[in-house]
């Protein structure tokens, strides 16, 4: 499997960008490119600014198709990554747990889709997607409809029950992501705790 970083760049409710907030005295994009490095032997980020984001091994691109969003940047890693499946994170997930993503993995045969469905609902940025994704997804940019799940009836899609993932993650902090300065507090706090 690849792996996928989305950077994006407006964070819109941040104010700036996120990818190189402090938390706990890691950048937020340090934290889940580390856990990348673990599980995966080819990285693609894609950002609207790959200028700082050169130092790492990775692959760096740029959007296909310009302001599309989460659903753009999806669609450029996938097209890019040279398996046919791919785990996509966002780059405020500061809680990745190798062991959930690991798992999600070994749950790919005969799906396309492989995404949490907890009690908050779907997490399609902490998911696996195939190459038969693109079509769908092609579809949806074209007609500016940007909500990532809207092609999951076009395609086999593996839910992970909350259950299952509470197994490997029982305080479900994996899918865990900052969008504003309140959240970005309490990954701080949570950290601290942590030690």
């Amino acid at each position: 499997m690849t792996g996928i970083i989305l950077v994006g760049g407006k964070s819109q409710r941040m104010g700036k960008n996120k990818a190189f907030m402090d938390s706990g005295g890691v950048p937020l994009f340090e934290r889940v490119y580390r856990i990348f490095k673990e599980i995966f032997s080819e990285i693609i980020i894609v950002a609207n600014d790959v200028l700082p984001f050169e130092r790492y091994e990775a692959t760096l691109r740029t959007d296909i198709i310009l302001d599309k969003g989460a659903l753009g940047g999806l669609y450029t890693g996938l097209l890019h990554s040279s398996n046919y499946h791919a785990f996509c994170s966002a780059c405020d997930m500061p809680f990745l747990n190798p062991r959930v993503i690991k798992y999600m993995g070994e749950e790919r045969d005969g799906y396309d889709v492989i995404v949490p469905k907890i009690h908050d609902g779907l997490h399609p940025l902490h998911a696996i997607y195939s190459k038969r994704c693109l079509n769908p997804m092609r579809q949806l940019l074209d007609r500016n409809d940007l909500k990532i799940v809207n092609f999951f009836h076009q395609v086999r899609v593996r839910y992970i029950e909350e259950m299952e993932l509470r197994e490997f993650d029982p305080h479900m902090r994996s899918v865990i992501n900052v969008n504003t300065e309140e959240e970005m507090e309490t990954v701080r706090n949570i950290l601290l705790e942590a030690g």
